[in-house]
């Protein structure tokens, strides 16, 4: 498996992507900025500015059932925020 799990396409992160160059990827949470760097530069063939990376923690759920009180937990993750050099773009949707 590599250093990129998958990119994030949301309303927010594909505006970001239009005006500022920005990109946002869900990434191993042992992965470092210059091995992200490396990753999608090799993926995408664009040339990475800079990475900005962030680690969410995963919270605790619970509901109220007919069995009780059931309690989960969602996974924490690893995002990536890569800006591109000027003039260089990302097309997700190329290949569907």
């Amino acid at each position: 498996m590599g250093i990129i799990i998958k990119p994030v396409i949301t309303e927010k992160m594909t505006s970001l992507g239009e005006k500022l160059n920005r990109y946002g990827f869900i990434v191993q949470k042992t992965a470092n900025k210059l091995q992200i760097k490396e990753a999608v530069e090799e993926t995408y063939g664009v040339e990475v500015e800079s990475v900005n990376t962030m680690n969410y923690s995963g919270k605790t759920k619970s509901r109220f059932t007919k069995a009780g009180l059931i309690t989960g937990k969602s996974r924490s993750y690893k995002k990536a925020i890569v800006t591109l050099a000027e003039g260089e773009t990302i097309d997700f949707y190329s290949n569907i």
